[in-house]
C-alpha cells in the first residue's frame, strides 16, 4: 500500500509518499481489529506541527501523519461486532479513549503521533476505536470530524452553552467554523474574528452576527463587549493561544468561559490573573474527547443534516502542497487529502 511518512528527519523536505505491506487484521494476537480501505484523511494544525518537529521532537520516525481520516471496512477479524464489511467509519484521535476522563496512557493511543496515523491507503483499527459516520456526508466531509469537530462540539458542550448565549469564535480553520456551526444549531449567537474581510463575509454568511477584522481593531476585546451592551460574552474558542488570550478574556463576561484548545498565536503568556479572578472566568482545557462524545455528536450531525465547510482536497501524492497551504493560514475550513 502507499502511505506518506515523515522520514529521517523532521519537515516538509522529508515528507516521502512510500510502499509498506498491505495490513491484516490479527485475530490471534488482537482479536476484534478491522481492516479500512482509507477514501479521505483531513489535515490539523497540529499535524503541521507533527510534521515540522514542534509537536513532539522525540517523535520516533518514521511515522504516518495525520489523525484524521474515513474509511470503509473490507475486513473484519474474529469478534468484531461493532461494525461490519461496507461500514463507513472513522477512527476516533485517542483510540484508547472510549469514554470518562482522559488519562496519561489514553494519550499514548493518540493517531498520527506516537501511533501511525491516517495517511495510508490502508489501516487496521481496533472495532472499540471506530465511529460510523452519517449518511449523508461525502468522504471529505466525514474525514473532517475526528479532530476538529469532536473538539468543538466538546468545547461548547463543557461551558454547557444554550440557546440564548453568545459565542466568540477565532478565525476560520476547522475548529472555529464547527464551533459556529454548532452554536447555531443550539441556539446561540456568535461573532466571530479574522484578519481578512472577504472570511469575514463568509461567516456572516453562515449565520454569524458580527464580525471584527483584528488586524483593524487590535484591541477588539473592547468591540465585543460593544456588541454585547457591555457583557461580553458566554463563551470563546480560544485557538490562537498565548497572543490572543488577553483580549479573549476582556471579551468574555462576568461568569464566563474561555475554552483553550490551540496555539496558533504562541504558548507563553502574560496574563493579569486579576482579569480572570475577579470576573470568575472559567479556563477550559479541550483535548479533542472520547468516543462516546464523537458519537453524540455525529446524532446532532445527522438529525440537522449539517454539512462540514472544505476549503480544498489533494491527491495523496501532493501531501506536501497540503500542507504548505496550512501553514500559509489562507485556507477556510478543512483541508483534505484524498486516496483516489
Amino acid at each position: 500500500m502507499r502511505a506518506v511518512e515523515i522520514r529521517g528527519a523532521f519537515g516538509l523536505d522529508n515528507l516521502a509518499l512510500a510502499e509498506r505491506p498491505d495490513p491484516r487484521p490479527d485475530s490471534q494476537a488482537k482479536p476484534g481489529e478491522v481492516l479500512l480501505r482509507m477514501r479521505a484523511a483531513s489535515l490539523n494544525y497540529r499535524d503541521l506541527l507533527t510534521v515540522l518537529g514542534h509537536y513532539n521532537p522525540k517523535q520516533r520516525l518514521p511515522l504516518i501523519p495525520c489523525s484524521d481520516g474515513v474509511g470503509e471496512v473490507v475486513e473484519v477479524g474474529e469478534g468484531v461486532t461493532r461494525v461490519k464489511a461496507g461500514d463507513r467509519v472513522c477512527p476516533i484521535f485517542s483510540q484508547g479513549w472510549i469514554a470518562g476522563a482522559p488519562s496519561r496512557d489514553k494519550a499514548r493511543s493518540n493517531l498520527g503521533g506516537p501511533l501511525d496515523g491516517t495517511l495510508a491507503e490502508h489501516m487496521v483499527v481496533g472495532q472499540e476505536g471506530l465511529v460510523k459516520v452519517p449518511a449523508h456526508l461525502t468522504d471529505d466531509e466525514a474525514a473532517s470530524l475526528p479532530c476538529a469537530a469532536v473538539t468543538a462540539w466538546n468545547a461548547l458542550t463543557a461551558a454547557g452553552i444554550k440557546a440564548g448565549d453568545t459565542v466568540l469564535v477565532q478565525g476560520t480553520g476547522g475548529v472555529s467554523l464547527f464551533a459556529l456551526q454548532f452554536a447555531k444549531l443550539l441556539g446561540a449567537r456568535v461573532i466571530a474574528t479574522s484578519s481578512r474581510d472577504e472570511k469575514l463575509e463568509r461567516v456572516l454568511g453562515m449565520g454569524a452576527s458580527d464580525g471584527i477584522n483584528y488586524k483593524e481593531t487590535p484591541e477588539w476585546g473592547a468591540r465585543v463587549k460593544e456588541l454585547t451592551n457591555g457583557e461580553g460574552v458566554d463563551l470563546v474558542v480560544e485557538v490562537g493561544g498565548a497572543g490572543t488570550l488577553e483580549q479573549s478574556i476582556r471579551a468574555t463576561r462576568f461568569g464566563g468561559a474561555i475554552a483553550l484548545i490551540g496555539n496558533l498565536a504562541g504558548l507563553d503568556a502574560q496574563l493579569k490573573l486579576s482579569l480572570v479572578f475577579m470576573q470568575r472566568i472559567r479556563l477550559l482545557g479541550i483535548f479533542v474527547g472520547h468516543r462516546e462524545s464523537f458519537e453524540e455528536m455525529n446524532r446532532a450531525i445527522d438529525l440537522h443534516k449539517l454539512r462540514p465547510v472544505i476549503d480544498r482536497s489533494f491527491p495523496l501524492e501532493d501531501t506536501r502542497a497540503a500542507f504548505e497551504r496550512m501553514g500559509a493560514g489562507g485556507h477556510f475550513g478543512k483541508i483534505i487529502v484524498t486516496f483516489e
